[in-house]
């Protein structure tokens, strides 16, 4: 082994024993993704949907209402007071309420339904509710439909979820691990004592990153592996393909990482700049429900996110079974994050 490369080495060991002595770093890597995967997996397991509550205002109809609504699939009705009903739509108990206008097949005032259009229970609500009165009184079905249900494997919200979180745990895992170790470094001059050492800035650089990488593999098996093993979540395309997506995507959050604790004294500081760097990928990048949600306008900052590219690159690789061709452009947005931060990060880097 060259004498250049030794202090590579002896610092990605220091790392490594650093990273291994700290109960907190592995719990936040290995046993928290899988609490949560295993939380939210058992709470949208495969089961029959729960009915939607909605409220009927005590009065001449509300009984004879309540049984023809109860036949829905869809609602779980039950007869309130006006008061208490008002109350329950508006803290959102229900998601529809409603109030016979006169006794089922009698003439008076029109039938007052009440909820909230922003919401989607409510809409549903509304449909399920109106189809299932309307049926009551007569309503003939002109064309008849038939309802397949989609369960395989693939479509539930388990195979979504995994994919996101593995991205989720490599940019968490990645950004605070390097900007604290060398932000905490730095705040106990540490750093100061490094540089009368026989080495290169970006031999302490890349140990940091190489200290993180080491436990990509593990992290990878235990997450991708218990969702196998509990939920039946498979990985349709390549192993190597998602092994090389997940390896890109930590080094590019290894590189953010890097970035943050370049000049920054204080613990205090470095979390700061860390939330402010993760939290619109939090929220933005899809990692517990779709992207696609937002408004089209937001969607071209949405898709240059590192997170984003890296979930739809791993959501593709797991659940569609797509080739490195088809996710290329999506790991090229990561290498280039990755790269810009590394090199700028080198750049910039201060030892005090």
């Amino acid at each position: 082994m060259s004498e250049r490369s030794l202090p590579l080495l002896q610092l990605t060991l220091a790392r490594i024993r650093e990273f291994v002595r700290e109960p907190e770093a592995m719990f936040w890597v290995f046993a928290f993704p899988l609490l949560l995967a295993v939380a939210l997996g058992l709470a949208f397991r495969d089961k029959a949907p729960d009915r939607i509550p909605i409220g009927v205002v005590a009065g001449p109809g509300a009984a004879r209402a309540a049984a023809e609504l109860a036949r829905s699939p869809v609602l779980l009705p039950r007869i309130m007071a006006p008061a208490p009903a008002s109350e329950a739509l508006r803290t959102g108990r229900i998601s529809l309420l409603i109030d016979p206008g006169a006794p089922a097949g009698g003439v008076g005032r029109p039938w007052s339904f009440r909820f909230d259009q922003t919401r989607p229970d409510s809409r549903i609500a509304r449909l399920a509710a109106e189809d299932a009165l309307q049926r009551a009184a007569g309503r003939a079905d002109v064309i008849a439909i038939r309802s397949d249900l989609v369960t395989e494997k693939g479509s539930r919200y388990i195979d979504f979820l995994i994919p996101g979180l593995l991205g989720l745990n490599l940019m968490s895992t990645g950004i605070w691990s390097l900007a604290f170790s060398i932000t905490t470094a730095r705040q106990k001059q540490l750093l100061k004592r490094l540089v009368a050492t026989p080495m290169r800035r970006s031999h302490y650089l890349l140990s940091q990153v190489l200290g993180r990488l080491i436990f990509l593999v593990p992290e990878m098996v235990v997450l991708v592996g218990v969702g196998w093993l509990a939920f039946g979540v498979a990985v349709r395309g390549s192993l190597w393909l998602l092994f090389a997506a997940c390896l890109l995507g930590a080094m590019t959050f290894c590189g953010i990482g890097l970035l943050i604790g370049s000049r920054v004294r204080t613990v205090e500081g470095a979390s700061g700049l860390a939330n402010v760097a993760m939290m619109p990928m939090w929220l933005l990048s899809g990692v517990f429900f779709s992207a696609e949600r937002f408004p089209d306008r937001v969607q071209p900052l949405i898709k240059a996110l590192p997170l984003t590219a890296l979930n739809d690159a791993l959501r593709g690789i797991m659940t569609e079974g797509l080739p490195l061709g088809a996710v290329a452009a999506k790991l090229a947005i990561v290498c280039a994050w990755g790269a810009a931060c590394f090199l700028l990060a080198l750049r910039i880097f201060r030892w005090r």
